[in-house]
């Protein structure tokens, strides 16, 4: 007689336990797998703009589109909703995990924030001093922002490709440097590339983030409410001359991080879990009830974190690339070599990973940190050669000091060219210098002894 069969094993699922515990991986999982899209969006770009239907795409950039309600109205060319509006959204998140990453992650704490900081810190100011020296003297100096940015998506996708080679912490590492260096760009737009300033605009911006801190200390949570809050003070940042996505990053640090339920409540909430036993179906019944408990607890922070990654990850992100990577080489000077090009090409290909490497190397030598563990100085030289991916910030850092023109389609090309060198530098020289999994090592020597 056949035996009945037992009871299946539901498959695993992502808990919100997990989801609580580990939001540095869920990060890496999401950044991960955007730079694969981005990488796309980008070369689609380029293609296009090289092609006999360029006129097409950059007819596609210039179209008009306008939104009013009453007296209230704008209306801008389709690439500046992108750079303006949806990079404001980008902002925001960015806002956001570096309230939580200093709060409560990697940057809580000197010594846990020492070395990105240091990281950071030299990755930012070596390139510069390398493009003010080689566009000292000239217009285009206004360009030294453009090589002190990381691009997280595309600096983890590609280390995404070693897989198992690459330790959590080192993947931590350049998170939580990409984190400082989106920290140093914010105040670098905020403070070097503003123009034109409408002190009255400005004041009436920052009357209504009064309104978003006062609505998150007051216990506010809805993303709606930040949103409509959000979009007042993205117009009238917008009208001040400063530019508008230093809006997203403000209102980020409205957005409560604290949790709603307090550690008393907590406990009185998972006190009748404690001791039950039971079968199948009991500890079903008690996963679901943690699971709601657990819910209960995430800040509004996390929450809106959570959802909003993988909107900007997966569609904003691709959409700036697609919108900003297309650089026409044929009959302009983009092609041609300039001060401008080679200024940014070395800052990211050479600043950044002798001042990421050699900045966490004094810091360590010093005293003020440590390497942590499973983090070699190895694939510390490997991180600062990924940290010379610049993309994404650079290229909207660029459009901010050059405009329209040639001088901003030669910091395209020097930022593309870098971005391209330095993931092909920093995948060979990690692939070579870190170790093989233990699995991977075994199947070779068994291969090569047979």
């Amino acid at each position: 007689m056949a035996k009945k069969p037992g009871p299946r094993t539901p498959p695993p699922r992502r808990t919100v336990v997990e989801r609580l515990l580990t939001p540095v991986q869920e990060l890496i999982r999401t950044e991960s797998a955007s730079g694969v899209i981005l990488i796309a969006a980008a070369v689609v770009a380029f293609a296009w703009a090289n092609s006999p239907w360029a006129p097409a795409y950059f007819d596609l950039l210039e179209i008009e589109l306008g939104v009013g309600l009453g007296a209230w109205g704008l209306e801008k060319p389709l690439i500046l909703w992108v750079n303006d509006l949806l990079m404001a959204v980008f902002f925001f998140l960015v806002g956001l995990e570096i309230k939580r990453e200093i709060l409560i992650g990697e940057l809580a704490g000197w010594r846990r924030a020492a070395l990105p900081i240091a990281g950071a810190l030299g990755g930012m100011v070596l390139p510069a001093l390398i493009y003010v020296g080689l566009n000292l003297g000239l217009p285009t100096v206004r360009g030294w922002g453009v090589p002190m940015a990381t691009d997280i998506a595309f600096a983890l996708g590609v280390l995404a490709l070693l897989g198992d080679r690459v330790s959590l912490p080192l993947k931590v590492f350049l998170l939580a440097l990409a984190i400082v260096d989106d920290l140093g760009a914010v105040l670098v737009i905020a403070l070097f590339y503003t123009e034109n300033l409408s002190v009255g605009a400005l004041l009436l911006s920052f009357l209504v983030w009064g309104g978003a801190l006062a609505y998150g200390g007051l216990g506010g949570a809805k993303p709606l409410g930040f949103a409509l809050i959000g979009l007042v003070m993205w117009y009238f940042m917008l009208k001040s001359g400063v530019h508008a996505t230093i809006a997203g990053v403000l209102m980020a640090l409205a957005v409560p991080l604290r949790h709603r339920l307090s550690s008393q409540q907590l406990q009185q909430e998972l006190r009748p879990l404690m001791g039950q036993g039971g079968g199948f179906e009991q500890v079903e019944t008690v996963i679901q009830h943690l699971e709601d408990v657990l819910a209960k607890a995430h800040s509004p922070l996390h929450e809106i974190e959570h959802a909003l990654a993988p909107y900007v990850a997966f569609a904003i992100m691709p959409l700036f690339a697609f919108f900003n990577a297309g650089v026409a080489l044929a009959g302009g000077e983009a092609g041609a070599l300039s001060a401008v090009s080679i200024g940014a090409f070395l800052g990211l290909l050479i600043g950044k990973p002798l001042g990421v490497a050699g900045c966490a190397w004094l810091a360590v030598r010093t005293g003020l940190t440590r390497l942590p563990p499973g983090a070699g100085w190895p694939g510390m030289i490997g991180v600062g050669l990924l940290a010379g991916i610049g993309f994404t910030m650079s290229l909207f850092i660029a459009n901010l000091a050059f405009g329209p023109g040639a001088e901003l389609d030669q910091a395209k090309i020097g930022v593309l060219a870098a971005s391209v060198v330095a993931a092909l530098a920093g995948l060979a020289f990690l692939s070579r210098s870190l170790p093989r999994p233990a699995k991977a090592a075994a199947g070779e020597k068994a291969a090569r002894a047979a």
